[in-house]
């Protein structure tokens, strides 16, 4: 039962009469340990079910809203102001539907219902093509990339498309969190059998809060102070 394991319950008829109380008592424990797993998996089984109803309740509208403001903009308007709110809805609708795909994809990973396509990754190239492709975003916050691989050819086995969003949201938040004119290190080596990866970067904010607290989820930094803080994420395979 410590172990997480609920047998069949104990049968009173094996011990003696002294035991009996303990017996009850021991039985009624594992029921309701048992019956706590349970209301979790039935609460997750409803939060996931709750969030995957929303997001393509949302997205239904959101579909709609992208194409009439994609025909908006065939539309020849000399209006700038108009020109330039289409732009705003524009961008706000393309971040909106990528939240709402992104919160559908995490609804799916903590339901364990992600499907993986395994295959052997170059994991040195898939990073610095990332890093080609945020090569601007790094550019306008006057970040200088420093990167260091194995000479040789480094492989993973891991789903190229999930691998990819992995380095594109840490990438996302180094362009969005870090301190201009700075440096980020991306590091690639082997230990063994592992391949390990860390991305490093000085936050523009101090993280005024533990390591703990920062690895949670939905928590940021304090952003009431501006002193220099080094925040580092790894990752192993």
């Amino acid at each position: 039962m410590y172990e997480g394991n609920h047998p069949e319950p104990l049968n009173a008829t094996d011990f003696t009469n002294e035991f009996e109380n303990i017996v009850m008592y021991i039985n009624d424990i594992s029921n309701g340990f048992e019956n706590a797993i349970q209301e979790g998996i039935k609460s997750e089984r409803l939060k996931t079910e709750l969030i995957t109803n929303v997001s393509h309740d949302i997205k239904t509208p959101l579909t709609s809203i992208i194409n009439y403001v994609d025909l908006l903009k065939k539309e020849e308007i000399d209006n700038e102001k108009a020109k330039e709110y289409m732009d705003v809805l524009d961008n706000k609708s393309q971040r909106l539907k990528k939240l709402t795909e992104d919160l559908l994809e995490a609804s799916k990973a903590s339901s364990g219902n992600v499907k993986l396509n395994l295959e052997r990754i170059n994991i040195a190239e898939l990073i610095k093509q990332s890093v080609g492709e945020f090569e601007d975003k790094f550019k306008a916050k006057k970040l200088e990339i420093i990167s260091r691989f194995p000479e040789k050819e480094v492989y993973i086995e891991a789903d190229n498309r999930y691998m990819y969003r992995i380095i594109e949201n840490i990438f996302t938040n180094v362009a969005k969190y870090s301190m201009e004119h700075s440096r980020v290190y991306v590091d690639v080596w082997l230990t063994g059998t592992q391949v390990k990866i860390a991305v490093k970067n000085i936050s523009k904010e101090v993280l005024n809060i533990s390591e703990e607290e920062l690895m949670q989820r939905f928590v940021r930094g304090d952003k009431s102070r501006t002193t220099e803080r080094k925040r580092t994420w790894y990752f192993d395979f």
